[in-house]
């Protein structure tokens, strides 16, 4: 059975922020029991997901993105440490926590506005800026936090915005159909 494919608008991180993120995942895989960790060209953080998407839906939102990103210049983001989303002693997701900026929160409502404007309807929830490095806890024994020492927080530059397409069966999973750098 053919998926429907699905869409979302996501900040890319630099090589080094994702090589960052992959070293210390690569250390945590041993000491945390996860089903899936996330491959390290799939780093990124989601700034409008979409779901399935007709191509005028699509052409609209690059349109009304495009407009809106000619007022973003690029900034800053800091990775200050690690946490979890779901039941804390078998969390469903393991992400890396970023410290607060105003510039992300004014660039997410950018894109998120011009998706709806394209047509989609988006979740309301409110935006927790992460990075998803894995997924499933699957140990034996409850989850722990781990505290991280000598390793964050790590900075690095925000200055491209992706339009990306999910293929579950492939690893990375993520295609990038359209790219925009902050000017």
């Amino acid at each position: 059975m053919e998926r429907t494919p699905h869409f979302f608008y996501a900040l890319k991180l630099p090589q080094d922020a994702k090589a960052f993120l992959a070293q210390t995942s690569d250390r945590l895989r041993e000491e945390l029991s996860f089903n899936r960790w996330v491959h390290e060209e799939d780093y990124h953080i989601t700034l409008a997901f979409l779901g399935s998407a007709t191509k005028e839906q699509l052409n609209a939102s690059l349109t009304y993105v495009a407009r809106e990103l000619t007022v973003h210049s690029p900034f800053s983001l800091t990775i200050q440490d690690f946490g979890v989303f779901g039941n804390s002693d078998s969390p469903r997701i393991f992400w890396a926590r970023l410290d607060k900026e105003e510039k992300l929160l004014q660039l997410r409502n950018s894109v998120y506005q011009s998706c709806v404007n394209a047509g989609f309807k988006l979740e309301t929830r409110e935006f927790r800026p992460h990075i998803t490095l894995a997924r499933r806890w699957q140990g034996e024994q409850p989850f722990s936090k781990v505290y991280l020492t000598g390793n964050v927080p790590f900075s690095f530059q925000a200055n491209e915005i992706v339009l990306y397409e999910t293929h579950v069966e492939k690893t990375p999973k993520y295609e990038m159909k359209e790219s925009f750098f902050l000017k």
